[in-house]
């Protein structure tokens, strides 16, 4: 089983130089092949590369796609099995692997796969961005287990199991190529930001599995491109999880979730003019403007299969902000 781990770069040199170094020594040469996707860097990042790392291929895109198209663009050109979409703040431990190949190996029906993500700030604290890995409410917002909202938890090894999860985090995701072909990689409007979760409904769609497996582990720096304080992340996610719905929620889902999605991000936006950011604010009613832009274009791409299973819990916004709980295993 070929696996091509493949690093999307823009100007990181600074985070190739921290964790390449452990990607290449951890990564078996005889059934993995290292890449660095460059989405076009102004730094020397590519020059760093070539000069310190000969058994790393480099592939450089012609723009800045964001994270969507520029793995749209480098994965056209790698032939392997398994691509290993590896976030340039990705810190890999010994063996990280071996777990998920055997996962590969004992179920042709999984399709996608991420590891344990833990704070690489904390080590002994799950990681936002995928945790022990992801599900939705029906209104589509994101949570993990080991992660509710800004909620974090200590890892006690409570997810040091294999699971089976609605969405994977795209910091550190396995997909078979095939499978990424069939749905026709991500979708490039997104830019960055829950492309990972549109991609995983999609496969879900299909029938495939995602899964979490709790023995590989990972560290995750977090926000190294854009962090939580920057207002164009707020837009993204809240459009693209707009988008997101109009594509994959179940027909007789699709307007009363939406309706309701909406007047809760006009709450959320209401909220952020409380807390004095205003920035913040305008970035939601944006993002509701590009989504009645993009509506037709989006309702166009649904699929005639959209699962009716694709919510963990009614409303984690009620469960979470309303009832207190802050742990997966309160939900």
């Amino acid at each position: 089983m070929k696996i091509a781990i493949v690093i999307l770069n823009w100007n990181g040199q600074k985070l190739l130089e921290q964790f390449l170094p452990d990607i290449v020594r951890y990564s078996n040469t005889d059934y993995c092949d290292i890449y660095v996707a460059d989405n076009a860097s102004s730094d020397t990042s590519v020059e760093y590369v070539k000069s310190n790392f000969t058994t790393v291929k480099i592939i450089q895109n012609t723009e800045n796609g964001g994270y969507a198209k520029g793995y749209n663009d480098a994965l056209k050109n790698i032939d392997a099995d398994i691509y290993a979409l590896v976030n340039s703040d990705i810190e890999v431990t010994k063996d990280w692997l071996e777990p998920i190949i055997t996962a590969f190996k004992n179920d042709k029906q999984t399709a996608i796969i991420q590891p344990k993500i833990l704070d690489y700030k904390n080590k002994d604290f799950f990681e936002y961005a995928g945790a022990g890995g992801g599900y939705l409410d029906k209104y589509g917002f994101p949570f993990c287990r080991g992660r509710v909202f800004n909620s974090l938890e200590k890892d006690s090894q409570q997810f040091n199991d294999t699971k089976e999860i609605f969405w994977a985090s795209g910091a550190c995701l396995f997909i078979r190529k095939e499978v990424f072909n069939a749905l026709e990689g991500f979708d490039e409007t997104y830019f960055a930001h829950q492309e990972e979760i549109d991609l995983c409904w999609r496969a879900k769609n299909l029938g495939h599995k995602i899964k979490y497996i709790g023995t590989s582990i990972v560290y995750h720096v977090g926000g190294a491109t854009l962090n939580e304080s920057n207002p164009k992340k707020t837009y993204l996610n809240f459009r693209n999880s707009l988008f997101t719905l109009t594509k994959n929620l179940p027909k007789n889902s699709l307007f009363p979730v939406l309706f309701t999605r909406l007047i809760l991000d006009g709450i959320a936006g209401i909220r952020f003019l409380l807390q004095l950011k205003p920035i913040h604010a305008f970035m939601v009613l944006k993002a509701h403007a590009s989504f009645y832009f993009n509506l037709f274009s989006n309702l166009k791409k649904r699929s005639k299969n959209n699962t009716d299973n694709y919510y963990y819990t009614k409303s984690i916004v009620w469960e979470h902000f309303i009832k207190g709980k802050k742990t997966f295993d309160e939900l």
